[in-house]
Order: structure tokens, then C-alpha cells, then sequence
């Protein structure tokens, strides 16, 4: 699904280059759950930049689903993303002005799907998180935990290959991130692969392998006994 072989990448500071990631071997196969852990500054959000197609690597190689990602343009990056992944970010990142349908249903208007389509699979998805009641709510009229079901609802109706979560658990409370790690399971075990950033011990503790990063190399890779929530 996703193999990564030797993979660098610095950014320029003045007159000198900060090397954030120094080498990076990672092979994430088809329906695992994976945390990326590490302090700040050991490279977690550059390596998920680079696996979402956000930042380009300096060198090494990366493939995704049999597809070298290498000296793309924008129009072909996006169009990799909207085939390949799914986002889940802390802040939700919603459209304020849009209710819940419209911002499930946005990514498949990028896709060119119908308006009936997409709304019909926006609100299949809506349901499968538990929300299909708050369809028409907009953002503000939702608490933080319903916020993030529909950011996972948007991520997964095109039906991506790998869903990204960055720090998804960041702004919720201990029973809101139960609930959503819960639900992540569940998605998980219908056999989507998920890759999650987090900070976090008790959200890697319910993934299925926890990789920690160091100063820009792999600390640790090991798959653990995922407790059942």
C-alpha cells in the first residue's frame, strides 16, 4: 500500500538547511492502524505532509498503492490526493458557511459527481458516523466531537485507499476522544487503512502499531495488542 525507502527532506534556515527527516524506511500495508508519535521537531507532520502529497521529500522514494509520488505538478498532486486519501485535521477545518451535508459532500464536487449523487452519499456517510439528524446544522450549531465525525465523514465519501489523522483528538475532551478513536476502530476494521499523528499515548495505545520518530529517524516500530473500546 505504502512503502518508503530511505526518505530525507530539509528545509532552508538563512544561509544554512535544517534536516527534519534523515532517512526514513516505513512500509504501511493495506487495512493497518498506525500511530506516528515523537516530540515536537522529530519529523511526525513533515513525514504525514509527505505521505498526504503536501511537501515534497529532498530524496529517497515513495510509493502509494503501486504509484511512484515523484516530481509532480499540482493539478497531478491534487488529483493523487483526491484518488488516494482521505484528511482528518485537529481543527476540523470545516466551512463555517456550509452545514454538515455540504461539507461531506464537498470533496465528490471536486470529483465532478452530480448533486443528487454526492448528497446521497454525503448523508449515507453522515449516518454511518451517527449524524445523519445534524445534516443541515452548520458547524457552530455542533459540539467539538460532532465537528470531527463529520470531518471523518467527509474523508471517507470518495472512499480513499488511506485515511490521514492529524492530532484528530487534539481539541476534544477524554470522552469525546474515546468516542472518536472508537469509531476509528470501527472504520479500521471494515479494512481502511489509517495513519494517525498524535502526541498522545492513550491514542496510540488504541492503534495497532505505533511508530516513534527521534530526530528525524524511527525511534521505534513495533505492533501492539489493541485494546477493544
Amino acid at each position: 500500500m505504502l512503502v518508503i525507502k530511505d526518505l530525507r527532506k530539509s528545509y532552508d534556515i538563512g544561509k544554512s538547511k535544517l534536516l527534519v527527516l534523515k532517512g526514513i524506511d516505513l512500509s504501511i500495508d493495506e487495512g493497518e492502524f498506525v500511530s506516528i508519535m515523537g516530540s515536537s521537531g522529530s519529523g511526525k507532520s513533515t513525514l504525514l505532509n509527505i505521505i498526504g502529497i503536501l511537501d515534497e521529500k529532498d530524496s529517497g522514494t515513495y510509493e502509494l498503492d503501486g504509484y511512484q509520488i515523484e516530481d509532480l505538478t499540482e493539478i497531478k498532486a491534487a488529483e493523487y490526493r483526491s484518488k488516494f486519501l482521505g484528511f482528518i485535521f485537529q481543527s476540523f477545518n470545516l466551512i463555517g458557511y456550509k452545514n454538515a451535508l455540504e461539507n461531506v459532500a464537498l470533496p465528490l464536487y471536486y470529483q465532478n459527481v452530480p448533486r443528487k449523487e454526492r448528497n446521497k452519499r454525503a448523508l449515507e456517510y453522515l449516518e454511518k458516523v451517527g449524524l445523519a439528524q445534524w445534516a443541515m446544522h452548520l458547524p457552530n450549531e455542533l459540539s467539538g466531537g460532532q465537528k470531527q465525525r463529520v470531518a471523518i465523514a467527509r474523508a471517507l465519501v470518495t472512499n480513499p485507499k488511506v485515511i490521514l489523522a492529524d492530532e484528530p483528538t487534539g481539541a476534544l475532551d477524554s470522552q469525546t476522544t474515546f468516542d472518536i478513536m472508537k469509531l476509528l476502530q470501527e472504520i479500521n476494521n471494515e479494512g481502511k487503512t489509517i495513519i494517525v499523528v498524535t502526541h498522545e499515548p492513550d491514542v496510540a495505545a488504541e492503534t495497532k502499531r505505533n511508530v516513534i520518530l527521534k530526530d528525524g529517524v524511527i525511534e521505534s516500530d513495533e505492533f501492539i495488542t489493541q485494546r477493544i473500546l
